[in-house]
């Protein structure tokens, strides 16, 4: 029975790769603007940087590609590692405060550095992500207190309400609702290579922490008696998976703003597949994550074009229904 189980993991694992392949394939051929198939293949092969339709695949649609992939990928497991570790399964990398830091550093500024570059914008909102999930830290920290999950859960929400508080009337103060909303309702289309040169280092570093930790996480998923009995340092694992969703979640945060219910959903969705094994479910949650991103970015740039829908609706609208059909057909393996 455990070889049938293996053997199909590994199946739904290379399934999952090639559906990721695909849907980035995709990516790249469609588009607001359209372009043929062997103009594509030109520019992969022999770019001319006099090209319009060249600049188009290599400047936007490739980045913003490779960005889809590494956002979704990272929220996706981001949003497993906080399931595990709070044991709480409507948890993601949000309850930390980690998207209302970097909104709050993106208000500021677009306030006080209105000609900054989106460069510039994806530094500020990683160091707001740090900065917030520094104080969470220090404050369940305080009098030598352990770091209980009930306990970060609640730090994190009133942090992410303080700092949301914030955001807001800067944005009045100001008059820069209109950019703010447009940033936190997500989206990738402004990434560009060198935003990458940034962000996907911190990003892979984040993911492959993620893998070597999914074997801490699926203990403290036991609770911290069952975890203790096994043998595990639960406070000093507890830190090393946060500072991982910081990683994780506040790269992707930096790079296409708080998308909502990647981290939420896809955990879910692929316990389904895998079982309940967190070294099995946080590399799964990697490509479900990447693959839901592609498709949703997708959908985002050809529903409205040549103008684009914000990819955290369109997110929304597909997984919403999706994550309710996974749920009432293998409900059992959610408990």
């Amino acid at each position: 029975m455990e070889k049938i189980k293996n053997h199909k993991t590994i199946v739904f694992f290379i399934a999952g790769c090639i559906a990721v392949l695909a849907a980035a394939v995709l990516s790249v051929l469609f588009g607001s603007t359209q372009i043929p198939l062997r103009q594509v293949l030109r520019a992969l092969s022999h770019a001319d940087s006099a090209d319009h339709q060249h600049l188009v695949i290599l400047e936007l649609r490739i980045p913003r590609t490779i960005g889809c992939i590494l956002v979704g990928a990272a929220f996706a497991s981001a949003g497993a590692i906080m399931q595990g570790v709070t044991r709480n399964p409507l948890a993601d990398s949000g309850l930390l405060g980690i998207n209302a830091g970097a909104t709050f550093a993106l208000a500021l500024c677009l306030a006080l550095l209105p000609g900054i570059g989106f460069t510039g914008v994806v530094l500020f909102s990683f160091l707001g992500a740090t900065a917030a999930m520094a104080l969470l830290y220090c404050l369940m920290s305080m009098k030598h207190r352990k770091l209980d999950p009930v306990r970060l859960v609640l730090g994190g929400s009133a942090i992410s309400i303080f700092l949301s508080s914030l955001s807001q009337a800067v944005s009045i103060f100001y008059n820069i609702g209109y950019d703010l909303t447009f940033w936190t309702s997500g989206g990738v289309a402004a990434i560009r290579m060198q935003q990458l040169y940034f962000a996907a280092p911190v990003i892979l570093v984040g993911l492959a922490a993620a893998i070597l930790l999914s074997g801490k996480v699926s203990l403290l998923s036991l609770g911290e008696d069952a975890s203790r009995g096994l043998g595990l340092q639960v406070e000093r694992s507890r830190v090393l998976c946060l500072a991982v969703v910081l990683l994780l979640a506040g790269g992707a945060v930096a790079l296409a703003g708080p998308v909502a219910f990647v981290g939420l959903m896809v955990p879910h969705v692929m316990q389904y597949f895998v079982g309940a094994d967190y070294r099995q479910i946080i590399p799964a949650s990697m490509i479900g994550g990447a693959f839901f991103m592609l498709i949703a970015d997708l959908v985002s740039r050809v529903i409205n074009a040549p103008g684009e829908t914000p990819i955290g609706l369109v997110f929304s609208v597909i997984g919403v229904p999706f994550f309710i059909w996974t749920a009432r057909k293998g409900g059992k393996d959610f408990e």
